[in-house]
């Protein structure tokens, strides 16, 4: 039985996921709670040989379908050896990307059947879901403009037309999936997020806490 909260921050390229993930990782630490941060793809010794594969331009001709079972083969991986266990021991994770991703840049963007995906998502996860997710939401131009002083992988190099229906998927999501997102404006200040962040956080602990 999960004990643990499953955390998982989403947005387009850019939009502040790991330094939000970095600063819930110090909220955690500062206040005691056992917890693991982790990354999708990757998170495991298998999983980030995966990441590996995924992410390399080389690697430019690879078919959508390929990269649809490749990040979940990465994920079952992940979720299988290191995310249950660690919310079974009730550990909380913190995890940059986890299956919403693939909704949003294989389904949507890669224009593959989102019901197909759903269940690849279900046996990958072992059906284990997010309680919180953070959607950090910036626009195409925006992520272009933060990332482009970096080298580029090859998700990244993808078209603005690609990653504006990543972005549309990610909102309709949000919105689909209210119970469980949170979405906010990733041009804010940084440390004004992390105080969103920490007080969504305090209130589902709370709230867990009253029901157990």
């Amino acid at each position: 039985m999960k004990k643990g909260l499953f955390i998982t921050f989403e947005g387009i390229e850019g939009c502040g996921k790991s330094t939000q993930t970095k600063a819930l990782a110090d909220y955690f630490e500062k206040n005691n709670f056992p917890f693991i941060v982790t990354r999708e793809p990757g998170g495991t010794l298998i999983s980030e040989k995966i990441r590996e594969i995924l992410l390399d331009n080389a690697n430019h001709e690879m078919n959508p379908e390929t990269e649809l079972l490749l990040y979940m083969a990465s994920r079952s991986q992940h979720t299988g050896t290191k995310i249950i266990p660690a919310l079974t021991e009730g550990k909380h994770v913190i995890c940059d990307r986890y299956y919403d991703s693939t909704l949003a840049y294989q389904g949507a963007a890669r224009d593959l059947d989102t019901k197909f995906i759903d269940l690849l998502i279900d046996f990958a996860t072992y059906s284990t879901t997010p309680d919180l997710t953070f959607l950090l939401d910036i626009t195409v131009e925006e992520s272009q403009r933060r990332i482009c002083h970096r080298g580029k992988d090859r998700m990244e190099e993808e078209s603005k037309e690609f990653h504006e229906k990543v972005r549309n998927e990610f909102l309709n999501l949000a919105n689909k999936y209210s119970n469980r997102y949170i979405v906010i404006d990733g041009t804010l200040d940084s440390e004004i997020i992390s105080k969103i962040v920490n007080q969504e956080i305090k209130q589902k602990l709370d709230g867990k806490n009253e029901t157990e």
